[in-house]
């Protein structure tokens, strides 16, 4: 779906361990870069190479991937992307993230559920999946980011750190259109920005405070990893959530 001029939403079904399941990649492009920002669950690579081509950019023309953070179903399809692309990549994630991204440390999921496949047989499978899934994104980040860092690429996209969900967290605000990249910071309820339900966060207490930051910027428009797109009220309903 086309947002603005060079900002288009990736709506990538799947099912994933037998459930069904919807994540809303942003693809942004220039006439000197072609952006993905996170690449999906493992498997869903067909998925997001059709949606690509379908929004009539060459997928072997992506040079940039931007990671908001290393949850498997945002760095799932990572290294087959990079291992597939015939040019180089550059990868981009926030400094708190990489460790995780590149292997050097057990992502916080896994840990969780490394904690409850102790507690049923169901769970110890559900953990070995979850492991094996991981072990086949590792990937290396090539530029590490930070908080308030402008990338002077399509316009110009700024690096907001929002810690919470994960702590390296970040959002991406593309200045040209007025449009935030909200990654799991935000979800989609009933038409409307809402949080994401505690559990799934590191931090839920953090996730809110870090949401004020978001007030900063004067937002037209949010893509939300999970839920899709939003177009009214951005800032005040942020506000109003942070507030919560």
């Amino acid at each position: 779906m086309k947002i603005a001029h060079g900002v288009e939403m990736l709506e990538i079904k799947g099912d994933v361990m037998a459930n069904p399941s919807v994540v809303h990649l942003t693809l942004i492009y220039d006439k000197d870069n072609v952006i993905l920002v996170d690449t999906g669950f493992p498997g869903q690579l067909p998925g997001i190479r059709k949606a690509v081509e379908e929004a009539g950019i060459d997928f072997e023309k992506i040079n940039k991937i931007i990671l908001t953070h290393h949850d498997i179903d945002h760095i799932g399809n990572l290294a087959n992307i990079l291992k597939d692309s015939k040019e180089k990549i550059e990868v981009f994630a926030h400094e708190e993230e990489i460790e995780y991204i590149n292997g050097e440390k057990t992502p916080l999921k896994l840990l969780n559920q490394e904690r409850q496949a102790k507690v049923s047989e169901e769970a110890k499978v559900m953990f070995e999946k979850f492991k094996a899934g991981f072990e086949g994104c590792v990937a290396n980040v090539d530029t590490s980011l930070k908080d308030s860092q402008r990338l002077p690429f399509c316009g110009g996209i700024t690096v907001i750190h929002t810690p919470g969900h994960t702590l390296g967290h970040i959002c991406l605000y593309l200045e040209a259109s007025k449009t935030i990249i909200a990654g799991d910071a935000l979800g989609v309820e009933k038409g409307k920005l809402s949080l994401l339900p505690s559990f799934l966060n590191f931090d839920s207490d953090l996730n809110k405070k870090s949401l004020k930051k978001l007030t900063d910027y004067d937002m037209k428009t949010a893509i939300c990893y999970h839920g899709g797109l939003v177009r009214n009220n951005i800032n005040e309903n942020i506000k109003n959530l942070a507030e919560k």
